[in-house]
């Protein structure tokens, strides 16, 4: 009699004991949970504000890129690509296909034209066949080409003028300038003596320049 009833006394108190132990447990684990899950929603918080944030500055520049740019650009229609009317919308830079020096742009065609073709084909873009005003400039041009070009250079009675109706000052002639009237520059040929003349009706390549 004795023994069994300390049996199931002892039974039941282990039996309350594991419930405790469990109860305790289940608790802990609860509270570990609920730590973590806090945790969590901190950081996702501080994500959303983070990333919210650089959404902000980034609209902002986008922002503030478009208002600069349009403090400086014309609108699509009245800037075509052409140079001459990119000077007159603001811009100051050769248009592709163009070689800037000084404060011209210059162009090298790959067709030849007469000189009268040549000098109609450059004004017909705003500028002229090439004004050769200085040794710089000369220097430039022969180092810029691999051909012979006609130049903005033509004889009229006894004088050579230029395109833009200035008399000829220095010059860079190979030779006698007697038998044509009109110039051209051999660019494979020293820089200091290689203009020479040709028929005005012969096809040459020639050079265009654009004043900025």
């Amino acid at each position: 009699m004795y023994i069994q009833f300390w049996r199931w006394h002892f039974e039941d108190e282990n039996e309350k004991l594991d419930e405790n132990s469990s109860s305790k447990l289940s608790v802990e684990l609860e509270g570990g949970k609920g730590q973590q899950v806090g945790g969590n929603e901190r950081l996702y918080r501080y994500g959303c504000f983070a990333l919210t944030g650089v959404c902000f500055i980034l609209l902002l520049t986008v922002i503030l890129l478009s208002l600069k740019l349009g403090s400086q650009a014309c609108p699509v229609e009245h800037c075509p690509q052409q140079i001459s009317q990119n000077r007159h919308c603001g811009y100051q830079q050769c248009a592709k296909g163009w070689l800037p020096h000084g404060k011209s742009c210059y162009f090298l065609s790959t067709l030849r034209l007469s000189w009268a073709d040549s000098q109609k084909n450059c004004s017909s873009g705003g500028g002229s066949l090439a004004v050769v005003s200085s040794q710089g400039v000369q220097h430039f041009l022969t180092r810029s080409g691999n051909l012979t070009y006609w130049i903005g250079l033509r004889k009229t009675a006894t004088e050579w003028n230029w395109v833009n109706n200035t008399q000829l000052q220095q010059n860079y002639w190979s030779g006698s300038t007697i038998r044509s009237n009109c110039a051209y520059l051999n660019s494979e040929a020293p820089g200091e003596k290689n203009w020479e003349t040709a028929s005005c009706h012969a096809l040459n390549y020639f050079i265009c320049q654009l004043e900025l």
